[in-house]
């Protein structure tokens, strides 16, 4: 390519980001397709360099926007056309928006505020290769204090331990909870364990005087203890056990 040939296609390029990145700011997403999401976001990185084509090859690879967000950095850069520089670049947004999604809680109570805590909750868990465990912390009027991953897993087990969870609560004055894993797996049936840990929790909570008001399992979808009504039968017997230690 000679050097008038490559200012024109370089002309050209800048021009086609150009149109995009006006197309965005005057109607947002809006009409945009995931290959054009992928390719302005890689521009980002690489601003010079004209990534449609890369774009298309990482919804190839793994089938889906979000899935190309979730991805590990090696794994994005394993795709033809895919550097260090926009690999960080689509890193990086997934990490903006987890720490927005997250920050966005505060202060909002529970009741009124659950399906931003759902975004959350999926948008910080889904699509990660191993088990982590979460608890958001809110006050007695159910306003959200703060999150935090309590512990992580490998692929299947995660070990959990209570002390560590009312170490927080009380650090922050917690006077309910609400937990959360996810399933690498996809699966959302809640396993012995699952229910085992859940029954601890309840009670130990239940002793300390702090309501846990559900236990969020993520996978392909989403698991409420409370909407399946198993809190009540553990409600029954935590009040049995404290009943019998007073």
């Amino acid at each position: 390519m000679s050097t008038v040939d490559y200012a024109k296609w370089q002309e050209k390029g800048e021009g086609h980001r150009s149109r995009l990145r006006d197309r965005f700011l005057e109607r947002g997403l809006d009409g945009f397709t995931d290959i054009e999401v992928l390719e302005l976001l890689l521009t980002f990185g690489t601003p010079r360099s004209d990534c449609k084509e890369s774009a298309r090859q990482l919804l190839i690879a793994f089938g889906s926007l979000a899935a190309v967000l979730e991805a590990p950095v090696r794994a994005l850069q394993k795709v033809h056309g895919v550097g260090p520089k926009n690999s960080f670049a689509l890193h990086f947004v997934q990490s903006v928006a987890r720490r927005y999604l997250r920050e966005r809680l505060r202060g909002k109570r529970y009741l009124h505020s659950s399906e931003e805590v759902t975004d959350y909750l999926q948008h910080a868990m889904r699509g990660l290769k191993k088990e982590v465990f979460i608890a958001i912390f809110l006050d007695s009027s159910h306003a959200i204090i703060d999150s935090e991953i309590i512990s992580e897993g490998s692929l299947n087990v995660n070990t959990v331990y209570p002390r560590e969870l009312i170490v927080k609560a009380l650090e922050y004055h917690t006077a309910a909870l609400i937990v959360a894993h996810n399933h690498p797996s996809g699966a959302l049936e809640p396993s012995p364990q699952d229910l085992h840990l859940t029954r601890n929790l309840y009670l130990i909570c239940s002793w300390m005087q702090i309501q846990l008001l559900d236990h969020i399992i993520i996978g392909d979808g989403i698991f409420s203890f409370a909407d399946h009504g198993l809190f009540a039968s553990m409600k029954q017997d935590c009040s049995s056990i404290l009943e019998s230690l007073r």
